[in-house]
């Protein structure tokens, strides 16, 4: 998928709605977001070590089963487009949130310029990732923090096919509302398609205002065949 084409993918996604419903609930997906051709090419990086800054077997570190690496520099051309193209899309409600959460960090329009930030303060190895589950392998509940510097919203995209490549394996999220049980969505994902969601906390309108809601996401059981997933994550880490 060349750089017209993803950004023209991009620009035709309804983002007010995206936004809107981002704002209401905490995450919004984005319909076809890569083409099948690029998310099977995606997937199939997972076996060059080359790619990788470092791979994490998942059992080993209590995160539940399954496999992930992190991309080394320098990204695939297309995982570096999309953090790039995705993230200004994305600042305005960055923003808007930290200030209802009364956080006075505020996010600059272009990425790099954002990544600069975060290698100032140490936060300097790339955080974007793929992900492989096969079956019985599964994602514990969890957030992506890697330093002081977090965009409080990331990116998955599903490079499998439901039903097909694999059974099971729903992307999950959680919101803990101060004193309430937790509340769980299952976001319906086909190959190409993208979920956008709050990484760590995002703001919800009460009668005394805005409180803090706390966010986490995971993966269900796979119960036959593989899953692979690429995660954008906007911040570097330490």
């Amino acid at each position: 998928m060349d750089n017209d084409s993803i950004d023209a993918r991009i620009a035709a996604q309804d983002w007010p709605t995206i936004t809107a419903a981002l704002d209401a609930r905490g995450w919004a997906i984005l319909p076809a977001l890569i083409n099948p051709e690029s998310a099977r090419a995606t997937a199939a990086l997972f076996d060059d070590d080359t790619r990788f800054r470092s791979r994490i077997v998942m059992a080993r570190h209590g995160f539940g089963s399954g496999d992930y690496g992190y991309f080394a520099h320098p990204l695939p051309p297309l995982v570096s487009r999309l953090r790039r193209t995705l993230y200004p899309q994305l600042t305005a409600l960055a923003d808007h949130w930290h200030e209802r959460l009364g956080n006075p960090a505020r996010f600059p329009a272009a990425h790099q310029d954002y990544l600069a930030r975060c290698h100032d303060a140490g936060q300097q190895r790339p955080t974007p990732l793929l992900l492989r589950y096969r079956s019985g392998d599964y994602n514990c509940l969890h957030q992506d923090l890697y330093g002081a510097h977090v965009f409080p919203l990331q990116v998955a995209i599903l490079l499998s096919r439901p039903g097909s490549d694999f059974s099971g394996g729903d992307f999950v999220i959680t919101e803990q509302r101060p004193r309430q049980q937790s509340r769980v969505d299952v976001v319906p994902l086909g190959q190409g398609d993208a979920v956008i969601f709050a990484v760590n906390h995002r703001p919800v309108r009460g009668s005394r205002g805005d409180y803090r809601v706390t966010m986490r996401h995971g993966v269900t059981t796979i119960r036959s065949g593989e899953r692979h997933t690429l995660g954008i994550i906007f911040h570097d880490a330490h």
